[in-house]
């Protein structure tokens, strides 16, 4: 088992990684000191319950724990504020008190939408990310817990971390083709932003990690939340550096909301965004290999660098609009200056990102 500790003081908590997790649960609920006198819920949802829940709740209930489930339906379209409503009457009708846990079983989705509801049951109740996507690797790390607004993604939500992360590997050998690649784009964002290293690591092991072999992706997941540990234990609250981690994701954000969260995967959504992010280094006046690398490495994973021809872009423009990074009439912009290395770019002009959106949607090269 490969461990890493979230530096935050009091509040720090560690990231087990490692195979038969999931059957040691809820041993680490009590080594945690969650008292068996409180009842847990466990969220999950339709595609991730039938294959783990039970495993879970036979751990608990094996330690003395009381137990119930909400399981909500698979897909982004979870993430709004009326399902987090039913999850919200689900722990009241058990009972649920200050001393309960809510544990996140899934993936990003799950963890988000299940770390809202901790965060805001009774002002806040233990919490437990379980991730079983990679994906997840990023999301279940840092805090962050949102739900999504019909005109804008995570836009209600707070900053509150787990008491703990398990992620258990044996959960994804099920991933379907799509959902590893998808992981991966914030696998390789995390080399993209602050490790040069690993980001070529990356690209040179695709092959590896697509048909997720155990070394390659055991050394990637982990390295990818050892990054984003640091990045967070030096700004927990996005105040400076923790911004560095939205790589990719004001653009992405945008396709997601004009997709209507059901197009492109979060992952493809970020692949397109960091492309996109590349360009504008491009048109800033930084080297233009930084996008000819970045492309490769998003194309290895066989994840999406371009914008469909249908989508709008003064749909994409308005949604970037309601987006946080946007601020007081300018656009901010995460953007690399090498391979490893990115600023932030709090005065991006709209007009160069509208003209990065038109050459994300040509075919070929955009020199």
């Amino acid at each position: 088992m490969r461990s890493i500790t979230v530096d935050l003081g009091e509040r720090s908590y560690p990231i087990h990684i490692g195979s038969g997790l999931l059957r040691k649960i809820g041993e680490r609920c009590r080594e945690a000191g969650i008292p068996l006198r409180s009842p847990l819920l466990v969220v999950s949802d339709s595609e991730v319950a039938p294959r783990y829940l039970a495993e879970v709740e036979a751990s608990l209930h094996e330690q003395g724990y009381s137990v119930v489930s909400h399981v909500i339906p698979a897909g982004e379209a979870s993430k709004s504020l009326t399902v987090y409503e039913e999850v919200i009457t689900t722990a009241i009708q058990a009972g649920l008190d200050r001393s309960s846990a809510v544990l996140a079983l899934g993936g990003g989705v799950v963890g988000d939408l299940a770390g809202f509801v901790a965060a805001s049951y009774m002002r806040g109740i233990g919490f437990i990310q379980i991730p079983t996507t990679i994906l997840a690797h990023d999301s279940s790390v840092g805090g962050k817990v949102a739900v999504n607004h019909p005109l804008a993604k995570n836009m209600v939500g707070a900053f509150y971390q787990p008491m703990m992360v398990l992620y258990d590997l044996d959960t994804l050998s099920t991933l379907p083709p799509r959902q590893v690649s998808s992981g991966l784009a914030e696998v390789v964002k995390h080399g993209l932003i602050l490790d040069r290293e690993f980001a070529y690591w990356c690209r040179e092991h695709a092959e590896d990690l697509l048909a997720l072999d155990a070394e390659a992706l055991g050394y990637a997941l982990e390295r990818g939340c050892a990054i984003k540990a640091v990045v967070v234990g030096n700004d927990e609250r996005e105040q400076g550096q923790r911004a560095i981690l939205n790589l990719g994701h004001t653009i992405g954000h945008a396709i997601e909301a004009v997709g209507g969260y059901g197009k492109f995967l979060h992952g493809e959504a970020i692949a397109i965004g960091m492309a996109g992010s590349a360009l504008l280094a491009a048109k800033l006046g930084r080297d233009q290999a930084i996008y000819e690398d970045t492309v490769s490495m998003l194309s290895a994973l066989s994840l999406p660098v371009r914008l469909p021809a249908e989508y709008n872009e003064d749909e994409l423009m308005d949604a970037m609009m309601h987006d946080k990074k946007f601020k007081e009439g300018k656009m901010t912009f995460i953007v690399p200056d090498s391979i490893g290395a990115v600023s932030i770019v709090n005065d991006v002009q709209q007009s160069d990102v509208r003209e990065v959106i038109a050459q994300l949607k040509k075919e070929g090269s955009p020199w």
